[in-house]
């Protein structure tokens, strides 16, 4: 798809609920409701907000893109279940982004020529950190993203990338950042957290690149915190 005349982005995976909406390459609407739960009450008036205030229909999208996280199960469910409603109402293309690459779109926009490699670090809701680590001035991963703990966090990053000075964003950089400098790596906290917005700028970067539609689907990089219910004892009366 050459030209985009309307892009939807939905990011529901992490700490908060948003949507934006793109006309050509330019975010002409957009609305951001920091959250850790509820985002399934949240989601739908934030999408009608932000269509309203871009004068859009449904009908008017061409492309529906959601995050698939890595984040909050419910998050992540709620934002492609919205999604793909959307999508289908409107006979429109989808595009799923992960949260570290809707990070990465952002940062890469912003690089200004700074040839630091860049971590994503994203909270968990946990002990560990999921982390993402990408080349200099671009969404190009260098490595798959991973579930680490911050002790063994300077050590895998080095394995990578050698001790070189990083820059580090996502919504669990300080956490990140403080396990690098404790370990005599140098880290650059960069203010930028998963968001509708940059859902959009990776949306685009794959249109761009001609790249295939990554499906809705969820990207977990741990099972739910979930239990199956037990069996019943056979002596219970």
């Amino acid at each position: 798809m050459s030209v985009v005349r309307a892009l939807l982005a939905i990011e529901t995976a992490g700490s908060a609920c948003s949507a934006a909406l793109v006309r050509g390459d330019r975010v002409v609407a957009a609305e951001r409701r920091a959250l850790r739960h509820g985002h399934a009450e949240v989601l739908l008036p934030v999408i009608d907000r932000v269509m309203a205030e871009a004068g859009l229909a449904a009908g008017d999208l061409d492309v529906v893109a959601a995050a698939v996280g890595p984040g909050g199960f419910t998050g992540i469910r709620v934002g492609l279940a919205a999604a793909y409603g959307i999508a289908l109402a409107a006979r429109a293309m989808t595009i799923g982004v992960s949260s570290f690459e809707a990070v990465a779109a952002v940062v890469a926009g912003a690089a200004c020529g700074d040839d630091r490699v860049l971590l994503v670090a994203l909270d968990s809701r946990r002990d560990d950190l999921y982390v993402q680590l990408f080349a200099p001035g671009s969404s190009a991963p260098l490595a798959a993203a991973q579930s680490l703990s911050p002790a063994d966090l300077a050590d895998r990053v080095a394995a990578i990338t050698g001790r070189v000075p990083l820059r580090v964003a996502g919504d669990a950089a300080t956490v990140a950042a403080q396990a690098l400098a404790q370990s005599g790596m140098a880290a650059a906290l960069i203010d930028a957290s998963p968001d509708a917005c940059g859902v959009a700028a990776a949306a685009l970067g794959q249109l761009r690149r001609g790249e295939p539609a990554v499906a809705l689907r969820p990207f977990y990089l741990r099972a739910p915190d979930v239990s199956s219910p037990r069996k019943p004892d056979a002596g219970f009366r």
